[in-house]
């Protein structure tokens, strides 16, 4: 783990825009070098998105060993990798454990802490960070800079927030997903101004539009599916899926919605194909299905051999007409073909890709057009599934933020 820089006298002030997950890592390390930190948010208190993420489970990161665990941020992984480095999974361990919350690997190899939820956790942080003294001012808005290159805020009541000239800055403000949780993207058109360069953003770890009939919409939507296996290109995600109104979501998606988002952004609708017994091979699923009664209703068969619920027998009509021959509805339910038509939009996204690119800043995640300016977290151009990563990156280059704008007030 790389080692925190000395401060010189006197102390420096650094203000993280952004009270999340990878703000609250940055400023953990610069209260600790002995910085006075400000951390703003526009929300009224902090980790919004980190509550909302945990109510089912916080997942902190993943056992998954290092090599391939790098490969879950695709094309970014290099550009990652230092910072990933310097905060490992084991890491977040430790530092959650240090926060008085013993953790437990699932038998996915997600990580969570056995309280399970995100309270506890973010409880024991703020009163971390609030004994290291960092200053908290919520219900106040970055609004850019002025005339002196200074940033400007303005509070709640849209009069402006008296906020000193920091001596670096690190933005920390999430990508364009969750707006009601304060992470919006409207800082692009901030940075836009200034000559930034965006990649655009995109949803992430999400659901896609499906065009059901009517009676598969009215009747099924909010229906999981246990058990199954989604499968595109070459590549098979064991897992579950929910059915929405407009078509179909859940994790067995969210791991396949980079290269599904971007073959429909490529050649238009896309097909998936979905295993709805996984655990059965073909010959075994052929076999049952000849040892029951041709007279029997295609419902009862599907129930009796392949004990399918009657959301998947729903989902078998609605891919058109079955042949009742054994092995024909074998094959159809090992490889259903599932129309994806449009991802969903940005807001209802888990996460999102886009943002600052590489290109925009140094190995230390500062801007190369406004020195003295660091960006972290989901601003920065990357993506990653479900699992623990989104995380784990999160923290990670908030932390490396920290240490690069100590390095660079050393300079």
């Amino acid at each position: 783990m790389s080692a925190t820089p000395a401060i010189p006298e006197p102390a420096r002030h650094i203000v993280i825009v952004g009270a999340g997950p990878a703000g609250l890592a940055a400023a953990e390390i610069l209260a600790t070098a002995g910085c006075v930190v400000t951390v703003t948010d526009r929300m009224p208190t902090a980790g919004r998105k980190l509550l909302m993420a945990g109510k089912s489970g916080l997942n902190l990161t993943n056992a998954e060993p290092e090599p391939h665990f790098l490969t879950r941020y695709g094309t970014a992984a290099p550009w990652l990798a230092p910072a990933l480095a310097d905060f490992t999974p084991k890491m977040m361990v430790a530092w959650a454990e240090d926060l008085g919350l013993p953790c437990f690997t699932g038998s996915s190899g997600r990580i969570f802490p056995k309280a399970m939820k995100a309270s506890p956790l973010l409880r024991a942080w703020l009163a971390r960070l609030n004994t290291l003294g960092v200053i908290f001012r919520p219900n106040t808005t970055w609004t850019g800079w002025n005339t002196d290159n200074h940033l400007t805020f303005t509070q709640k009541d849209g009069s402006p927030a008296d906020i000193a000239p920091p001596d670096a800055t690190i933005l920390a403000l999430g990508g364009a997903s969750w707006s009601r949780l304060g992470s919006d993207g409207s800082w692009a058109t901030l940075l836009l101004r200034q000559g930034i360069p965006l990649a655009p953003f995109r949803p992430a770890n999400c659901g896609f539009h499906v065009v059901w009939s009517d009676i598969l919409r009215d009747r099924f939507a909010g229906t999981p599916l246990k058990r199954i296996a989604l499968t595109f290109n070459t590549v098979t995600i064991r897992g579950e899926a929910i059915i929405t109104r407009t078509g179909i979501e859940g994790g067995a998606l969210y791991a396949l919605s980079a290269p599904l988002r971007d073959a429909i952004e490529q050649n238009g609708p896309t097909t998936v194909f979905l295993d709805l017994r996984p655990d059965l091979d073909l010959a075994i699923l052929t076999d049952r299905f000849s040892k029951t009664r041709a007279r029997e209703s295609l419902s009862n068969r599907l129930r009796k051999a392949a004990q399918l619920p009657p959301v998947a027998t729903a989902l078998l009509r609605e891919a058109g007409d079955l042949s009742t021959t054994p092995a024909d509805l074998a094959r159809r339910i090992k490889a259903l073909p599932i129309r994806l038509t449009a991802p969903d939009s940005l807001d209802r996204a888990i996460s999102t890709a886009g943002g600052v690119p590489q290109s925009a800043v140094d190995s230390h995640f500062m801007l190369h057009a406004i020195p003295g300016i660091f960006v972290c977290g989901e601003m920065l151009d990357w993506e990653a599934p479900t699992g623990g990563y989104l995380l784990q990156a999160c923290m990670a280059t908030g932390r490396a933020a920290a240490l690069g704008a100590l390095n660079w007030l050393n300079r």
